[in-house]
């Protein structure tokens, strides 16, 4: 099954509200957790259209403050930067407070998967007793 595109929000009492269109039909479940709404979500989708939950999968698109919620290792200031919009704007944004156009959503979304795709290139060294062997990532073997 091809994934089905889960919209994640949260709301000011600190739900997270998720929505997915299926078959032309809107569907709306609100939970405590991220984990709790995919369940319940899945629930949704077995109970109206006969899908096996272990089946279901869902791409994740977040809202903005959903999104540095749960990934909260990110910095807003360091995005804004490469982003180049104000750090006040996006931590509004990222509150809930304002609304990105879908055009500045479209620019933060590629300046976070630029800083992903960074970060997947990354190699860490560790150091290496004199005389142990060591392999390295792609499997070759190496004295240091």
């Amino acid at each position: 099954m091809k994934k089905i595109t889960l919209i994640i929000e949260k709301s000011h009492d600190g739900l997270f509200w998720g929505r997915i269109k299926y078959k032309n039909n809107l569907l709306v479940e609100k939970a405590s957790s991220v984990v709790a709404l995919e369940r319940k979500m899945k629930k949704l989708l077995s109970d109206f259209y006969d899908l096996q939950k272990e089946k279901i999968e869902f791409e994740i698109a977040y809202d903005l403050s959903v999104f540095f919620e749960q990934k909260d290792f990110l910095n807003i200031s360091g995005i804004a930067k490469l982003a180049n919009i104000n750090a006040s704007l996006l931590r509004q944004y990222a509150a809930g407070i304002k609304f990105p156009s879908p055009e500045k959503a479209a620019e933060i979304e590629e300046v976070i998967r630029r800083i992903g795709n960074e970060l997947s290139l990354v190699n860490i060294s560790a150091r290496v007793r004199e005389g142990e062997e060591r392999r390295n990532k792609m499997g070759k073997l190496s004295l240091q």
